[in-house]
């Protein structure tokens, strides 16, 4: 099933969706994106996503300006003072990527009491007056500790390597896999790096460690890292475990070349970049009037191995594995969390 049919069927709804009818004008509206990092190709993959869709939604007039904004250090502090001059600035919504669930709050409830709409996503806020869109990201870690118990049910050592410190998405895929671990008692996480989500990270925190490790059967990551893993396995010359990926083009191609070659078998699962143009949408929705409930779920994509092939040709040379959302999609995802 390609990336696209999944989308389809996790947010189709059993009655067939109605025209699109808009509420009120949002023409003159202006939506800003704030964005506490962009490096990784996630990230950037997230914002070409951002770019792609909101240039043409400008273009045909639905609103006056979508304007994305990244801070340099990835500092909560950093990205408060940016929604801040945001809110000064006359913006009518504001989405927000956030370095932490909580230390943006106060800035974001300035920005709901100044009436500006305000809607999180990936790293999301915990503020009550803002509008939260993720996946389940401690399923998706504890779906890698059920792919690993299928494949090896005798269990093993695992390194573990997560992704920024003090993010949310780092600590809800990282209680996954604690979850999975004590789900499954055969594996024992026998080291944990941090690699911020970036391959050049990920890969030298992995040299740093594996001089300490004992036999590792299992790598457990957050996606952006496992092109980078398996690099450092190789300079190290040790066998390479089954290493979990996260989408990315070049974890994907390194996976299809270790599959022709000697049959590597793993999975690959990730949250797609384009969940910021469904974050865009949903703040158009609520400017334009709709009753939009203020926690969305959406599914993380999964690759596996008889569908590697057909997502390798439908990702971006070194992109993401992605799926942008139309408006009409977010309206079935509004539509279908009511």
């Amino acid at each position: 099933m390609t990336i696209s049919k999944m989308l389809i069927a996790s947010v189709a709804v059993a009655c067939i969706a109605g025209p699109v009818t808009a509420l009120a004008d949002t023409s003159g509206k202006k939506i800003a994106l704030s964005n506490n990092y962009a490096g990784n190709s996630w990230r950037q993959a997230m914002l070409t996503s951002w770019d792609t869709i909101t240039k043409k939604a400008v273009a045909d007039g639905v609103v006056a300006a979508a304007d994305p904004y990244t801070t340099a250090e990835n500092q909560a502090t950093e990205q408060a003072a940016q929604i801040q001059n945001m809110i000064l600035q006359g913006y009518d919504a504001i989405v927000i990527d956030a370095a932490s669930p909580t230390a943006l709050n106060g800035a974001v409830k300035e920005a709901c009491d100044a009436g500006i709409i305000v809607v999180s996503f990936d790293g999301i806020v915990t503020e009550p007056c803002a509008w939260r869109i993720a996946v389940d990201f401690k399923a998706m870690g504890e779906s890698q500790l059920d792919y690993l118990a299928k494949k090896i049910p005798d269990g093993g050592n695992l390194l573990e390597i997560r992704g920024l410190a003090g993010v949310s998405v780092d600590d809800e895929i990282h209680a996954g896999i604690e979850a999975g671990v004590k789900k499954y008692p055969q594996f024992k996480i026998a080291g944990s790096v941090n690699g911020d989500w970036a391959q050049d990270v990920a890969q030298r925190a992995v040299a740093g460690i594996l001089p300490s490790l004992p036999e590792i059967a299992g790598v457990v990551t957050q996606g952006g890292d496992g092109y980078g893993a398996a690099q450092a396995f190789a300079a190290a010359d040790r066998p390479t475990p089954t290493i979990v990926l996260g989408n990315r083009d070049d974890e994907l191609r390194w996976w299809k070349e270790q599959k022709d070659a000697n049959g590597y078998e793993t999975m690959s699962v990730s949250i797609a970049p384009g969940v910021s143009t469904l974050a865009f949408w949903v703040a158009q929705q609520i400017l334009d009037g709709k009753d939009v409930k203020k926690d969305l779920t959406v599914p993380f994509l999964r690759i596996d191995q008889d569908n590697l092939e057909e997502n390798l040709a439908n990702t971006q040379k070194g992109g993401v594995a992605n799926v942008d959302y139309t408006l009409e999609d977010t309206q079935k995802v509004i539509d279908a969390a009511k």
